[in-house]
Formats: structure tokens, C-alpha cells, sequence
């Protein structure tokens, strides 16, 4: 099949590069007109995003689409009429602006209790303003907003959920745009290394470059469907130039070899397709099978991470098998033009790679023990892995989001506070109801006696001294109705106080309940704390949700600890299946899952160590939580799966080409190993080059995953694929190439294996 694909394209090179050219072309228009990313939000269906819908839609001053203004002076005390006026005087644009729901200050009345809004030395003050709009649509203008509050005398930075969304957007492309410029160059001076000539090494980039352009306009088609995280881009890049590079490596070597061995150009572009075309189809599959396993996590930003990540992929297979097996038609013998006699290499014959295979299986164990005791070692902080959601300290400290939001845990009084808060709704009815009230402030009192509760803010904590008829009397009859003491409470607090906390916690079907506590948002401590407050018994007739940071956190962390185990045993079984397609046998797709997982392991080993623990942190620009994002293993453990596979695939095919001709364990795998040694270590030397320039990445998140996964790809190419998989196959002997008798003449009958000139079969062919 891969062979007679190979001599159309041979045949029809210029109508395959047209439609190829029309590809790309329709894929620069769509990447042009871009889409709207999301950020990376909590778990959809869990019960504190409904409840955070909640709040978005009945209490925009108290919605994720809300930002913070802190003034600041040295000189200037918040006292001094000048500081306040010029306030006053900056905020005119936003108070204007019809897309502003309200604007909270401690200078006007709005703030009900200004306390909180001054901090402790009294030369700033923060500023709420709230915006009519969801937090995507809110993003899209945010910094033409943010752009219109200057001031001459005093300081202003801004913070909150709208600012540092804007942050985490602003960051990311510029952490992009780095990595591009970065990984280009060092990926072009690594091809040129590996194949010797300028023309081959700049086919694979040029592939690559292909790819993560189709692959993006996937990701933007897609994000007009669905939802599409803002994290997307970048994984699509990361991922596009390091498969699709490695890919058209691999198509671009085997078609010089064959050249080089005498066939004719339509030769071997068949010859290409139907050895490194067909393992790069096999190993696209794994890749898009690995990140698959994203689409366990339906209701997180990880589904459409998932989905893109394998378009991407997609892209790469499919430039692979079209456009550069056409140019190369086109090139032919030229593809050797402008040789560089310095990094010229060999790509027959035995050499290094041929005697390092035989070393290791003279002596296995002694190889295999203190290796795999040392990725073991790596791998061995995991057991320390602890989750938790991460927050704006993933932004670098200069980004001003991040260095407003450290000002106000640091300057002003309750803000470095954890907030659960607790939403009653009923679906009819006033919600402040005559008949209501009494069980709400029941609720209340329970809220403020659960342990860690510091202080609750709710429509019912104006004043210790009212009771449930008070507060009934004050909710329910005019102004001047009121007994003479409510009146006189009402007086000294301030009917703009009273307004300001009504609109801040009541809506037209929700009262919010917000719960202060002094713990660490995401420490098991917080998470007691909602699952206390979820234990409290709704109020009749009304439903009961509990939301914020811990409740967020809880969510997520119970959510994808519950889909891993069968998104983990999906993406395995999987493979499996794909890999006996490839191989025909049982043992080497079993083979092939142990070694990834010694790779991974070291990976998630290594992540604990630098990035939860904080080693490194001085050195590599991060802050250190303590704790490891939920879905940066996910993401990892599905990229890495697949991306590993790209050198079992390659290397175990090889090895198969050889057993095939041979049926010689030993020799085949020692000729596989020389064959593709060379190639497997240049392409895994281009992946880990463009995931270190993802590693200079400031986001938290992306920094993390470029360097870990680089140390991933560098283990399993040196360590596993040069060493634990020669002595594992001496070890297996001919047992590497069985299968059950059913299985082997099922593979027979599908007659997957490829057919050419040198009579290659799969070991299931020949019934060994």
C-alpha cells in the first residue's frame, strides 16, 4: 500500500506539491483571520463552575469578569485630597464606558466599608471594577480599558481574573514568539549535522513548518466550534515542529539511503514510503492515540488540547506522505546538493551503533540492572507528587498582573485571604422572601461555626446584634416602616452601605454567601473546608452550591484523579493494538509500554524535584508552589506516550526489516540499531532542542512541560532505546517476535505488512 502510494506521488509530484500549496495557502488564510482562545478554567460540570455561572450571570461585581486598580504613592497618603481626587478624575473613562457594570471605590461611598480598601500604611488603595461581560469577551477589550486609566501622580497597576487572564495571553505570546526564534535556527544547525547537506536538512524544517501552520488553523477551525484553550497555540507548536521535523527526518534519511544503495528516484521514494512512511503513519497513530486520552477529561480545557494536539499530528503525517515525497520526486539526486564535508555521515555499513548493540547483549543484565536502577533513582521523587490548580504566581513577577496581585497580598488588610463561597438559589420567588430569610440566616450562623470560617460576608452580616426578625423586617418593609432601633442601625451604617452589600450578595434568583478563612487555598485544610460546607443542609426548597479557589481546586484534583486510570489504560491498550498492526507480534508492544513508562517516570520524577520542590527556581526564572498543576501530568504522560513511540516505531520496524531477511535475534537488532542509532539520536537531538526553547517559556505551566519533556525524549533515546531495549531483546530472544497462533493469522489475513524488492516481511508472515 505504502509503496504504491510512494510511485503515484512519484508519478503526479506536480499536482501533489499544487494541492499541497493550496493546503497551506487555505491554512494561512484561516491562521490570518485567528479565533478566540479560552483561558484555562475549572472543570465545567463541576459544581463550582455551575456555581460560578451563577454568580457571572446574577452578581457582575462579584464575577470572574472583574479586575483591580491600585493606587499607590510615596509620598501621597490615601487621606490627602489630592490622592483621592486624582482617583476620582482617573476613573472618569471607566465610570463612562457603557461596558462597565460598576466601579467600587473606598473614596465615593460604594465600597460600603472602605477599610479593606486601604492598605495597611495608608498609601494605596485598590479600586473594583467590574465588567458587564463573560471573562473571553470581557479579555478581548480589557487592555484598550486598562490603556485609558493613567495618572500623573500616582502609581496604578491593575490585577484580578480579567488582568491576569490579559497576563497569561500577553505572556504566552511572547513565550511563543521566543521559542520560534530560538528553536529554528538551533533545529536547522541539527539537521545539517545529521544528514551532511544543506538541501536535505532544510526539507524537514520546511515540513515542519507546514505542519504547525495546517495544525494551527485546525486548532482556530476548532476554537469556532468549541471551546479552545489559550494553551493550545503553544502545544500545537511545541508538538507540530517536533513530530513533523522528526517525521520528514525519517522519510528524507531512508530515500538518501536508497539512492545511495543505486535505486532508481521512483525506487526509492517507494522504498521511503513503505518502510519510514509506514512506520511514520504507525507512529502518528500512537501520538494521536496518546493525546486522545485528553478526551477523558471531558469539561476541562485538556479535551481541546487533545483534539488539537492531534490534528497537528495529523498535519505532520500527512505532509509526510504527500508533499515531501513529492518534493523530493522533484529534487531527486539534487537533495545531496551543497554537501558539508564536516557533517557528512555515513548511512551503511557498521559502525558505532553496530558495536554498541553487541555490547550491550553480551552482557544484558549488567547493562539492564544499573540502568534501570538509575532512571528508577530519577524517577523516585513521584511519590511526593502533590496536586493543586495553579494561579497568577505561573506568571513571571514582572508581568504587572503578578506584581499588582504580590502588592495586594502583601500590602493591604484580608487580601492574601482564601474565599469559599457558598451560592443558595431558588428558581422562583424574590430570594429574599419573607419566608426565606429565617433559614438563610440559619445557614449564615452554620457557615461562620464551621472550623477554619474566619468571617462571612452575606446579606445577613450588617451587624451581630440583628436576628432572623430583623433582618426579615429590613428586607421585606419600606425605609419607613422599620422599628425606631432597626432605623437607627440602618442610619449609622449608611443606606449606600446597605445598597452596596445587597447588590454585592443578592441577586433575582441567587443569595452568595462568601466564607474568609486564613488557609492556603489549596491546602487539604481549605478542601476540609468545602467539603464541611457542602455537607450543610440547603435551606427548603432551594439548591445549595459551593464555589471559589479551594472548592475549584478540590474539583479538578477529584476529577482528573478519577478519569487517569482509564484514560492511562485507554492510551496503553491502545498502542498496543497499533503496534502489533505494525510488528505482528504481542511481545515487543508490551516491550515498548515498560520502556516508555521508564522515561515518563523519570520525567514526572524530575517535575517534583525542580518544579514542585522548587530546586532550580533561582536558575530557571519560576516560583516554586509546592505543588504540581493537575493537568501538566496529563498533558505530559499523553504527548509523551506517543512521542516515545516515535523511536520504538522506527527503531523496532528497522530491527523487524532485518529478522525478516535474517531471523537472527542478535544480528537484527544490533543492524536495526546501526541503521537507525544515528537517526534516532538527531531527531531525538531536534525534539528536546525545540522543547528546551519552550522551556525559556516565563508561563509556569509551559516552562515545565518543554523541560520535562525534553528530559523524557533525551532518556528514552539514550538510555532506553540504546541500551534497555537491546538487552531486553537479547534477553527475549525469539520470544520478541511472538504471537498467539489466532492473533499472528489475523495479522496475516489484514496483510499489513509492506512488500518490495528486498522481499521485507513481518515476522508474522513467516510464522516465527
Amino acid at each position: 500500500m505504502f509503496s504504491a502510494w510512494g510511485r503515484f506521488v512519484h508519478r503526479h509530484h506536480w499536482i501533489v506539491l499544487a494541492v499541497s500549496v493550496l493546503l497551506l495557502a487555505a491554512s494561512g488564510f484561516i491562521v490570518a483571520e485567528g479565533a478566540k482562545l479560552q483561558p484555562a478554567g475549572p472543570t465545567q460540570t463541576a459544581e463550582s463552575a455551575r456555581a460560578t455561572k451563577l454568580i457571572e450571570q446574577e452578581l457582575p461585581r462579584a464575577s470572574a469578569a472583574t479586575f483591580v486598580l491600585i493606587y499607590s504613592s510615596s509620598t501621597q497618603s490615601t487621606t490627602d485630597p489630592a490622592f483621592q481626587a486624582e482617583v476620582a478624575r482617573s476613573l472618569e473613562p471607566l465610570r463612562s464606558d457603557p461596558r462597565v457594570a460598576s466601579v467600587v471605590s473606598p473614596f465615593d461611598g460604594s465600597a460600603g466599608d472602605p477599610a479593606p480598601f486601604i492598605s495597611k500604611d495608608g498609601h494605596a488603595a485598590f479600586v473594583q471594577v467590574a465588567l458587564k461581560d463573560d471573562l473571553v469577551t470581557a479579555g478581548a477589550y480589557y487592555p484598550e480599558l486598562r490603556s485609558r486609566v493613567t495618572s500623573n501622580t500616582l502609581q496604578v497597576q491593575a490585577t484580578g481574573t480579567v488582568a491576569i487572564v490579559n497576563g497569561f495571553n500577553t505572556v504566552l505570546a511572547t513565550d511563543l514568539r521566543r521559542a520560534e526564534v530560538i528553536s529554528l535556527p538551533l533545529v536547522a544547525i541539527l539537521l545539517l549535522i545529521v544528514f551532511g547537506s544543506v538541501v536535505a536538512a532544510f526539507i524537514p524544517l520546511g515540513v515542519g513548518v507546514l505542519a504547525v501552520i495546517g495544525g494551527l488553523a485546525g486548532m482556530f477551525l476548532l476554537a469556532r466550534a468549541t471551546d479552545v484553550s489559550q494553551y493550545a497555540e503553544n502545544i500545537v507548536t511545541l508538538l507540530g515542529l517536533g513530530v513533523a521535523i522528526d517525521y520528514s527526518l525519517f522519510v528524507t534519511d531512508r530515500f538518501r539511503e536508497e539512492l545511495h544503495r543505486g535505486r532508481t528516484e521512483e525506487e526509492a521514494i517507494a522504498n521511503a514510503l513503505s518502510t519510514a512512511g509506514r512506520a511514520i503513519t504507525f507512529s502518528g497513530l500512537t501520538v494521536a492515540i496518546g493525546e486522545s486520552g485528553m478526551l477523558f477529561y471531558q469539561g476541562t480545557y485538556l479535551t481541546s488540547m487533545g483534539v488539537a494536539a492531534a490534528i497537528v499530528v495529523a498535519m505532520a503525517v500527512l505532509y509526510g506522505l504527500t508533499f515531501l515525497p513529492a518534493l523530493l520526486s522533484v529534487l531527486g539526486r539534487r537533495v545531496d546538493l551543497i554537501r558539508v564535508p564536516l557533517f557528512a555521515a555515513d548511512p551503511t555499513g557498521r559502525g558505532p551503533w553496530h558495536s554498541l548493540a553487541m555490547g550491550v547483549m553480551k552482557r544484558p543484565i549488567l547493562v539492564l540492572v544499573p540502568i534501570v536502577g538509575v532512571i528508577a533513582a530519577i524517577a523516585s521523587p513521584i511519590i511526593r507528587l502533590d496536586l493543586a490548580n495553579g494561579d497568577v504566581t505561573m506568571l513571571p513577577k514582572r508581568e504587572e498582573s503578578r506584581a499588582a496581585y504580590d502588592m495586594l497580598v502583601s500590602r493591604f488588610p484580608g487580601a492574601g485571604q482564601t474565599h469559599v463561597q457558598v451560592v443558595v438559589r431558588y428558581d422562583s420567588g424574590a430570594p429574599l422572601g419573607a419566608e426565606r430569610i429565617a433559614q438563610l440566616v440559619d445557614l449564615e450562623k452554620k457557615l461562620e461555626a464551621l472550623p477554619n470560617a474566619r468571617k462571612v460576608l452575606s446579606p445577613f452580616s450588617l451587624d451581630p446584634r440583628l436576628d432572623a426578625t430583623a433582618y426579615t423586617a429590613l428586607y421585606t418593609l419600606p425605609a419607613s416602616q422599620l422599628p425606631p432601633p432597626l432605623q437607627a442601625v440602618v442610619t449609622a451604617m449608611g443606606p449606600q452601605r446597605l445598597a452596596a452589600l445587597r447588590d454585592q450578595t443578592v441577586g433575582p434568583h441567587i443569595v452568595l454567601y462568601d466564607v474568609s478563612t486564613d488557609l492556603r487555598e489549596n491546602s487539604e485544610a481549605a478542601h476540609r473546608l468545602v467539603r464541611d460546607a457542602r455537607a450543610l443542609a440547603a435551606p427548603p426548597g432551594a439548591e445549595k452550591l459551593v464555589t471559589g479557589f479551594p472548592a475549584s481546586d478540590l474539583d479538578t484534583v477529584t476529577f482528573i484523579e478519577g478519569r487517569t486510570v482509564p484514560a492511562v489504560a485507554y492510551v496503553m491498550l491502545a498502542t498496543a493494538i497499533v503496534l502489533f498492526l505494525l510488528l505482528g507480534s504481542v511481545v515487543l508492544p508490551v516491550k515498548a509500554i515498560v520502556m516508555n513508562l521508564l522515561s515518563i517516570g523519570a520525567s514526572f520524577g524530575a517535575l517534583v524535584f525542580v518544579f514542585q520542590e522548587g530546586r532550580l527556581a533561582d536558575q530557571l526564572g519560576f516560583t516554586a508552589s509546592g505543588t504540581i498543576d493537575p493537568t501538566l501530568p496529563v498533558i505530559m504522560f499523553c504527548s509523551l506516550f506517543g512521542l516515545s513511540m516515535d523511536y520504538e516505531v522506527l527503531l523496532l520496524s528497522r530491527i523487524q526489516e532485518e529478522y525478516a531477511r535474517s531471523h537472527d535475534n542478535t544480528g537484527a537488532v544490533a543492524e536495526g540499531l546501526e541503521r537507525s542509532g544515528r537517526l534516532i539520536t538527531g531527531a531525538a537531538a531536534i525534539m528536546v532542542g525545540v522543547f528546551l526553547a519552550f522551556g525559556l517559556a516565563e508561563v509556569f505551566l509551559i516552562k515545565a512541560l518543554g523541560l520535562g519533556m525534553a528530559l523524557a525524549v533525551a532518556i528514552d533515546a539514550t538510555l532506553v532505546r540504546a541500551l534497555v531495549v537491546p538487552a531486553t531483546m537479547r534477553l527475549l530472544g525469539r520470544a520478541n517476535w511472538w504471537a498467539p497462533g489466532p492473533l499472528a493469522r489475523l495479522y496475516r489475513r489484514l496483510a499489513l505488512s509492506e512488500r518490495h524488492g528486498e522481499g521485507l516481511v513481518t515476522a508474522a508472515d513467516t510464522g516465527k
